[in-house]
């Protein structure tokens, strides 16, 4: 079993995959700023499921903060780095631009040099969906060309996949990038689209669709994202530059309608819908060919939307302690 750094371990992905991985046996430091981007409280409340688990601990450390990230590199001597840690947010980068150069520039350079000087067997760090832009090429092929992003967000993805590429040239350091397509599920971050309509068709408070709902996603499961991303930890590139990238999505994309229309008969209460223009930075669709890593791991998604969205309605039933369809925005906020 290995010795696994989860940076982000606070975070909706990290959460999961540390359970994961604890559960498979291996070793997890994670690590998180714990900033407050969203609800503190959630991060927290993740952190303190995943301290039931024996092979789990924690440090609160930026990826920002060299001198740490350097100091925990030389005395834990990970075997596997899974770097999760990042500014989110389609939309907030076009806000907030500089702490994206923070996160997801300045934070994974540190990522690499420590494991420039610190070897690991694997690195593997999560890229984005996003950075395909609004490719006419549909289902989104790894092979195909990413230079057009439509926001500040895809754009660091895509600088991390070429800082990635070149240390793998320059170091021999074996390492894969993930292209999530829209994760979803139990624990999910409030800022997202489906934590969003949940809140709200709830609570009877409009829900805002965007360019009419003409948007399709490619809506994958957080259990599926995590399973596929455990199945790669001992699949090391194996070619004169070690480094791989991947698509990790359901393949079978949603038009945003049907996914609120799913989330009303779920809920069993209907939308009270406000429709706005498309927003900046929003592609109009996502879809993963996910034929690279079905030939590797064998990888292919269980969870379809219905199955997927009924059981994050219940953890936020569950969570927020809701027990009727009345306004529940103190505990929601």
């Amino acid at each position: 079993m290995s010795k696994i750094l989860v940076t982000g371990a606070a975070g909706f992905i990290g959460y999961h995959l540390s359970s994961l991985l604890c559960h498979n046996g291996h070793t997890v430091i994670g690590i998180d700023s714990l900033n407050n981007y969203y609800d503190v409280n959630l991060k927290l409340d993740r952190l303190q499921t995943l301290r039931n688990q024996p092979l789990f601990s924690f440090r609160s450390i930026n990826i920002c903060d060299k001198t740490e990230l350097d100091a925990l590199f030389a005395n834990e001597k990970f075997d596997v780095v899974i770097n999760l840690a990042a500014q989110a947010g389609v939309r907030n980068s076009i806000e907030k631009p500089y702490s994206y150069i923070d996160s997801n520039l300045i934070g994974f350079i540190n990522i690499l040099e420590a494991c420039r000087h610190n070897p690991v067997k694997h690195l593997i760090f999560a890229s984005s969906s996003s950075i395909y832009g609004n490719s006419e090429q549909i289902p989104f092929s790894e092979n195909q060309i990413t230079d057009a992003p439509v926001s500040l967000y895809a754009a660091t993805k895509k600088a991390n996949e070429l800082m990635a590429h070149s240390y793998s040239h320059l170091y021999q350091i074996p390492t894969t990038g993930l292209r999530f397509f829209t994760v979803y599920g139990p624990w999910g971050r409030p800022d997202m689209a489906y934590f969003s309509f949940t809140k709200n068709i709830i609570e009877g408070t409009p829900v805002k669709v965007f360019n009419n709902g003409n948007q399709m996603r490619d809506f994958t499961y957080v259990d599926d994202i995590v399973t596929a991303i455990g199945a790669l930890i001992d699949k090391t590139p194996e070619t004169t530059i070690p480094f791989n990238v991947f698509n990790i999505g359901n393949h079978q994309p949603v038009k945003l309608m049907d996914f609120i229309t799913t989330l009303e008969t779920i809920i069993g209460k209907k939308a009270n819908k406000v429709f706005l223009p498309r927003q900046s930075g929003d592609v109009d669709a996502t879809y993963a060919d996910i034929s690279r890593l079905n030939t590797l791991v064998g990888f292919h998604p269980q969870t379809n939307i219905k199955e997927g969205l009924s059981k994050f309605v219940m953890w936020y039933r569950d969570y927020y302690k809701i027990n009727s369809y009345t306004n529940i925005s103190q505990q929601a906020d």
